[in-house]
């Protein structure tokens, strides 16, 4: 089974990253190619809301991919930022079978100039009821405490894009531990898809949570860079789940640094 979404990676190391300046960005708005670098711009932004909102709804059962922009509007000041008012649609990343596939989110998204990491304020449809949520997350807890697959390195999807059924509660959590480093790394410049999965230690805990480090690689546009992610996520049906990671930037060997963050709290979202 095939990830959902997931352009074939093509690394370039040694790419240079872009760095086009607000002011840049004010201007390609004005130019007659407007529309195609707007119609961007708001899929930059729902895809910055949709990691947020992923994350943030801490259910593996319920992550959601976009489907389709529908309207929106940007506000750029060249001296702090640029936000975004965008409405799209999404449908659910693993959709079943007789299951609603399309949903509804506004969000608005403050870009700080160049910096990652953006504001978010979303609100989507409900697209699977809480109950229903609550019972497949559940389950998924309970194939992750089965597992027999022996840990270490492996890799999610393999060399030909196949998901093992066995392996997927593995990959859906790790999409959701991945969709925080994502939002926080994504800028009005950047943004990143998960490519593989290429290894994982699960641990014990006493309160029973699902606990393991994983390395993901992170396709990064425009630089079509792959940037290995080391990533601990600790997750439990119903609560918040927390994140550490680390990430390792694949530019030039004398350019090569590192970036790291956590998360636990939910904030600044919302399901209606």
């Amino acid at each position: 089974m095939q990830p959902r979404r997931h352009p074939p990676p093509a690394p370039r190391p040694g790419a240079p990253r872009a760095a086009a300046p607000l002011l840049a960005l004010l201007l390609l708005l004005a130019l007659p190619r407007a529309a195609a670098v707007r119609r961007g711009l708001l899929q930059q932004t729902a895809r910055a809301a949709l990691h947020f909102f992923n994350f943030r709804a801490g259910s593996p059962s319920a992550l959601r991919v976009l489907d389709a922009v529908q309207e929106g509007r940007a506000r750029i000041n060249p001296k702090k930022g640029c936000r975004v008012d965008v409405a799209f649609t999404t449908e659910l990343y693993n959709p079943k079978e007789g299951a609603e596939r399309l949903g509804r989110c506004s969000a608005q998204v403050f870009f700080r100039n160049q910096k990652p990491r953006p504001s978010v304020n979303v609100t989507c449809t409900r697209l699977i009821e809480k109950k229903k949520r609550q019972e497949e997350d559940y389950l998924l807890y309970q194939q992750m405490n089965q597992l027999k697959t022996p840990l270490g390195d492996i890799s999610i999807p393999d060399s030909h894009g196949y998901i093992d059924p066995s392996l997927r509660p593995i990959w859906d959590l790790a999409v959701l531990g991945s969709s925080y480093v994502m939002w926080e790394k994504t800028s009005q410049f950047f943004y990143y898809y998960v490519v593989q999965l290429s290894s994982m230690v699960q641990w014990k805990t006493d309160n029973e949570a699902i606990d393991f480090d994983y390395t993901v690689l992170l396709h990064e546009f425009p630089t079509q860079e792959i940037i290995p992610c080391r990533i601990h996520l600790v997750w439990y049906p119903g609560k918040p789940p927390k994140v550490k990671y680390r990430c390792q930037e694949l530019q030039a060997p004398e350019e090569a640094s590192e970036t790291e963050g956590s998360a636990a709290a939910p904030t600044d979202f919302s399901i209606v």
